[in-house]
């Protein structure tokens, strides 16, 4: 049977039987992949302490049947899991990334462009170099982008008039011109459009600048556009508390 080697990031673990462990990978050329640790969960198993979840691995997987793949070899790049599990804030930011990303991924993804966005964001959680919530609310809005449903931060998403605007509407795309917004749409004040435009581009600075209400009502519009296109409340979202 053929195998492979590929980086990937440790999405989650599943315990199977008295000894195995399913992990479920994000892959750089591979896309989304379930795969079987065999006796990994074994007290002389190398393997598990590699697997620990949102660990960045250079990992070798031979391929399986019916979608459940074998791991062969694992070496860490950068255990990730370790730092993020002493800080809630990152803990709970670097769960709901995982949630979402499960959630828009198919089994045929290989577009490595979601892979670096990930292990990008991870290494950003894990070293402390931006608050956690702007981190996850980049992120997100970059993944939707990058999923086929970007959301318009500045210009009207309706009628494309220059903004910023002062308002948005997660149905509808997000920013909305006074023309355009429907019935229901929330009005945004300056200082939130534009951190919403600075965190779709990593603008970093601009993030850093901006206050702490800006930064929960953009969290909050974030939460509401993801959620409506995923089509389902994400479980994390209860446990995350903004720093």
């Amino acid at each position: 049977m053929r195998t492979f080697r590929d980086a990937a990031i440790v999405l989650r673990t599943q315990d199977l039987g008295e000894a195995d462990r399913i992990v479920t990978l994000l892959t750089e050329n591979h896309g989304l992949l379930r795969c079987v640790g065999r006796g990994v969960r074994k007290t002389m198993s190398r393997l598990g302490a590699r697997l620990e979840p949102f660990g960045a691995v250079d990992i070798q997987i031979r391929w399986g049947k019916s979608g459940l793949h074998h791991i062969e070899q694992v070496e860490i790049l950068a255990p990730y899991g370790r730092s993020l599990a002493d800080d809630y804030s990152r803990y709970t930011a670097a769960n709901l990334m995982v949630e979402t990303l499960e959630r828009l991924t198919e089994d045929s993804w290989t577009n490595e462009r979601y892979y670096h966005l990930t292990v990008g964001a991870l290494h950003a959680l894990a070293t402390g170099r931006h608050e956690p919530s702007l981190i996850l609310d980049s992120y997100l809005l970059r993944l939707m982008s990058l999923a086929g449903w970007a959301a318009s931060c500045w210009d009207c998403a309706s009628c494309g008039a220059r903004g910023p605007h002062v308002y948005f509407n997660p149905s509808g795309g997000g920013a909305m011109c006074v023309n355009c917004k429907p019935t229901g749409a929330r009005p945004v004040d300056s200082e939130t459009m534009r951190l919403l435009a600075a965190l779709a581009v990593g603008d970093w600075q601009t993030a850093q600048d901006s206050g702490w209400m800006a930064r929960a009502d953009a969290h909050a519009l974030v939460s509401a556009f993801v959620q409506w296109h995923v089509e389902r409340r994400l479980k994390s979202l209860s446990l995350l508390e903004l720093a």
